[in-house]
């Protein structure tokens, strides 16, 4: 019983976590089914633009965490307009805020994922052990780098991948699920968050958001190979993220390398050594 409440738990935190995500797609589904009296893509630029300063305007981010957010924002348009010049997908319609056959609200679907992760470090307390942010920030950057690169010279992400598996070997990512403590190897979570955004992917090709092109004329699934892209992604966010978690001292986890019960005094403890 106790296990199935911790389920249901852990299930809500998830949900809340991703309220921008669901924001974002519920944003996608209303501009698909209904005539706005303007263009799609500047529509979800706004409405983008207008949710991320709400969530900033009730505290459901703070600005550092609005800054890092935009960053990946960032990040994610330079990876679209490049893909988009070559071919990997495209964004149907046209719109006043497109740049290079790029919608600027694009790089939102990619700050959606920062958005998730610092809701999720928040909700579920997270903190990370043996950590080691440089060697992790140059392989994010490794892999970055390789989706462009890849179309010139060999694709390496298995190798980088098998990398950035060596420099997280012994990092764990600790979380708060009701009165409990738990633990994953931080990999694994890359891997669980790369598997949805796969997921998430899908509804957005669905919608029509961009396509691929094999799905312009008649829509099915991302390929599976999308998965292990998103997973590596996800560590580029995760670097960004955790820059922020570092300053507030909020990063590192101290304390017990197991599973642990918290109590209530358990927890002021860790509050007050932070």
């Amino acid at each position: 019983m106790f296990g199935c409440l911790q389920f249901l738990r852990f299930g809500w935190l998830e949900l809340v976590s991703c309220l921008f995500p669901a924001f974002l797609f519920l944003g996608l589904g209303i501009s698909k089914y209904v005539d706005l009296p303007i263009a799609r893509y500047d529509a979800l630029l706004i409405y983008c633009l207008g949710l991320t300063f709400l969530f900033w305007i009730v505290r459901l981010e703070t600005w550092r965490e609005v800054a890092v957010i935009f960053g990946f924002h960032l990040i994610g348009l330079g990876l679209e307009l490049f893909k988009i010049q070559v071919g990997s997908w495209q964004y149907p319609g046209d719109a006043v805020t497109k740049v290079a056959g790029v919608p600027l609200f694009a790089g939102f679907m990619y700050a959606a994922v920062g958005s998730y992760l610092c809701q999720a470090w928040r909700r579920f307390d997270l903190r990370v052990s043996n950590y080691r942010p440089v060697l992790t920030t140059i392989f994010a950057v490794l892999i970055y780098a390789n989706f462009f690169t890849h179309q010139w010279i060999p694709d390496l992400r298995i190798p980088i991948a098998l990398g950035l598996l060596v420099v997280l070997r012994r990092t764990w990512v600790f979380y708060t699920v009701g009165v409990r403590r738990y633990r994953m190897p931080l990999a694994v979570a890359f891997a669980l968050i790369g598997f949805f955004l796969w997921i998430a992917e899908n509804f957005g090709t669905f919608l029509d958001a961009w396509n691929y092109p094999d799905q312009v004329s008649v829509w099915h699934l991302v390929h599976p190979a999308k998965f292990g892209a998103w997973s590596l992604l996800v560590s580029m966010s995760f670097v960004l993220v955790a820059s922020v978690k570092s300053l507030e001292g909020r990063l590192y986890h101290r304390g017990s390398t197991a599973t642990v019960e918290i109590s209530p005094q358990h927890d002021d403890a860790n509050q007050a050594a932070e």
